[in-house]
């Protein structure tokens, strides 16, 4: 009997788009952290300890028992409107004068910047962003084929007096920032920078994403308006934030409030993606929402968080070498550290984690020229001993 050998065709590549992202470093350095005895500062994990594990599982037990057939059906691509109208009601509370139709509920905020980006962005288009700048968010322009352009920045933040030329030389679709306790420096803008970037983008037509995941959590100082509040804003600011760092994480639940000239393009971008959001989750959410006394429950969480920034604070003069300099955040998550002289932070990591200590690697987190001497830590995770507990095997590193 004869054989003939079959001779096969190779598969197609991959899509180009996947050549410009790379894998997030902390998504593997969690993997890395995962065994016992670990102390990691490298993810910004919301403390376990602090969901309302009870209170959630009321909502969902109370939803289900009441409108079961309903909350486990496939429902609008919009969002559950009673959670929409709670949100809108918070907004304006909180000085943005806001109604359910300009709300749409996305699978986290991260999935809000990526509906932005099918919305708004062609391949080859730039964006300007915040140096360094939101690890995900660069994956996210990467992966639509965007060029990111970094926007000179300092202890406060994004410098508005450098936007000009660069919108003149790159014409850029559109700028995002973190403006309250940025991702990873911690910074916040001032009133005045928020005023200015507004008018800049204003003056060149040029639209702004103000990611806000982080603006409740606030340790001290007064809250900052939103830019999306300011003149001019309103029909060029798209705000995004989320239930993750007040709720849950794993709720998956975020938002995004935006003009009326890209709802449509938005929804449907939405229906593309996902058809909805958890219909059970949003429903619990609703319920909780409406029940339970949130702001109660998020004074706890700043509680907790504001002593374990200030033992962090605290220990850095130990920890890190005479000559280094870190942001000193009123809220958020994050420390951004950096080291004198030329040292590669990502040098240093494999060492930390021989001594059971884990943070994130500045490079990653600039669209270009990288300040490989960086470092991003969080404080969120663990109590002030074990932050201390931390820092002392951190500063074996640092200070040999």
């Amino acid at each position: 009997m004869s054989t003939s050998t079959v001779f096969s065709a190779p598969l197609p590549a991959l899509a180009s788009r996947l050549r410009q992202v790379t894998s997030s470093p902390v998504r593997e350095i969690l993997a890395l952290t995962a065994r016992p005895g670990v102390l990691s500062f490298a993810g910004g994990l919301p403390a376990p300890e602090l969901f309302d594990h009870v209170g959630l599982r009321a909502a969902f037990d109370r939803v289900l028992a009441r409108e079961g057939a309903r909350v486990l059906q496939y429902s609008i691509t919009e969002g559950n409107p009673a959670l929409r109208e709670w949100i809108a009601a918070r907004m304006t509370a909180k000085g943005l004068p806001s109604d359910a139709d300009q709300v749409l509920i996305t699978s986290g905020s991260q999935q809000a910047l990526t509906l932005i980006t099918a919305a708004l962005l062609e391949p080859g288009d730039t964006v300007l962003v915040e140096r360094p700048c939101y690890l995900a968010a660069l994956q996210c322009f990467g992966m639509a084929g965007a060029r990111v352009v970094g926007v000179p920045s300092d202890a406060g933040g994004l410098d508005p007096e450098a936007l000009p030329a660069l919108i003149r030389q790159h014409r850029p679709t559109l700028i995002y920032l973190v403006p309250t306790f940025s991702n990873p420096t911690g910074r916040t803008l001032s009133m005045a920078r928020r005023q200015r970037i507004v008018e800049v983008a204003a003056r060149y037509g040029v639209w702004i994403v103000e990611d806000d995941p982080y603006g409740e959590l606030r340790y001290r100082g007064q809250p900052v308006p939103w830019l999306a509040t300011l003149p001019d804003a309103a029909e060029r600011v798209i705000v995004l934030s989320t239930f993750s760092k007040t709720m849950a994480p794993g709720l998956r639940l975020g938002w995004l409030r935006a003009p009326e000239v890209l709802r449509r393009a938005l929804v449907v971008a939405k229906q593309a993606a996902d058809l909805h959001t958890s219909t059970v989750d949003q429903a619990a959410a609703a319920e909780y929402l409406t029940t339970a006394d949130l702001d109660a429950h998020i004074r706890r969480v700043r509680q907790v968080y504001a002593q374990r920034r200030d033992a962090m604070i605290a220990a850095l003069p130990a920890t890190v070498p005479d000559g280094a300099e870190w942001s000193d955040p009123d809220g958020g998550m994050f420390v951004w550290v950096r080291l004198p002289g030329e040292v590669d932070t990502a040098e240093l990591l494999p060492r930390a984690l021989a001594h059971d200590v884990a943070f994130v690697p500045g490079a990653p987190f600039y669209p270009e020229r990288p300040d490989h001497a960086t470092l991003r830590l969080s404080f969120i995770t663990h109590s002030p001993e074990e932050i201390r507990r931390g820092m002392a095997r951190l500063a074996r590193v640092l200070r040999p």
